[in-house]
């Protein structure tokens, strides 16, 4: 067993509560499902904002998407000129036997503009 990072990202279209909460969780399961784990295997979640997402905590939205006793942490990306608006990131640290070459990064909605070199 070892230590992995998986990363990923959504975009929202408004920042809005409820839009927050769904892209999250929709993240939170695509990272789990891609790389057939279960929260039992996260041994901590980072979850940052642009810092025009301000509507709801991502860490709150993922413990309401049911990583109830996962460590978690939001905070707010660097505020770069240009950078791409309402993007929520994820950087999970993982204990699993896959490789690192086999960790499937999860990049979604308009995030996936980020990583154009991953594919699903």
């Amino acid at each position: 067993m070892a230590v992995r990072a998986v990363r990923g990202a959504t975009q929202i279209d408004a920042d809005e509560r409820e839009q927050v909460l769904e892209a999250t969780a929709e993240l939170v399961r695509e990272v789990l499902e891609r790389n057939g784990l279960t929260a039992e295997d996260l041994i901590s979640v980072v979850l940052t904002a642009t810092p025009d997402v301000v509507s709801e905590f991502p860490a709150y939205a993922a413990r309401m998407a049911g990583l109830a006793d996962v460590p978690l942490l939001s905070a707010t990306e660097i505020d770069v000129p240009g950078a791409m608006p309402r993007v929520i990131r994820l950087l999970a640290h993982v204990e699993t036997d896959l490789p690192r070459a086999s960790v499937k990064h999860v990049y979604l909605r308009g995030a996936a503009g980020l990583r154009t070199d991953l594919s699903r």
